[in-house]
């Protein structure tokens, strides 16, 4: 039995992704993770308090997203964990998958203006990710 980490952002553009790893997970009898990551980077130059504030709105938001993902898991029979953390997606990407000893690495593509990659980046990102890791990084092609 393996385990799958997913990253999501969680929310319904992200339920083609979670549906699919579910699919995934089930099909392969693999245990499943869900993570989210609050990255407060872009508030660099923002007072401290709210930093903190806008840090833990963003990590209650987090943790309500990955109830629903873990819920959208349990209706196909599938126990996910969840986990939240701070900081860069791809540095918590790698060390959560390490942590758990994860044997494959999944992200969803997004398609569209609310993407957080351009294709040609993510797929850059899924091959360094996979050559640090030494762990398989798959790119789930969804239906929007």
């Amino acid at each position: 039995m393996g385990m799958i980490l997913c990253a999501t952002r969680g929310g319904e553009a992200s339920y083609p992704t979670q549906d699919a790893v579910i699919t995934l997970a089930k099909k392969q009898g693999d245990e499943l993770v869900f993570l989210y990551v609050v990255d407060i980077s872009f508030l660099n130059h923002t007072a401290a308090p709210l930093v903190v504030d806008v840090e833990s709105s963003l990590e209650k938001l987090g943790q309500f997203q990955l109830i629903m993902a873990q819920e959208r898991a349990a209706a196909q029979g599938i126990a996910a964990q969840a986990i939240v953390r701070q900081g860069q997606l791809r540095v918590e990407l790698s060390t959560v998958a390490k942590e758990i000893g994860a044997t494959l690495i999944v992200m969803g593509r997004s398609h569209g203006p609310d993407a957080t990659f351009k294709e040609s980046a993510l797929q850059i990102f899924a091959d360094d990710l996979q050559s640090e890791t030494g762990i398989e990084v798959q790119i789930l092609e969804t239906s929007d």
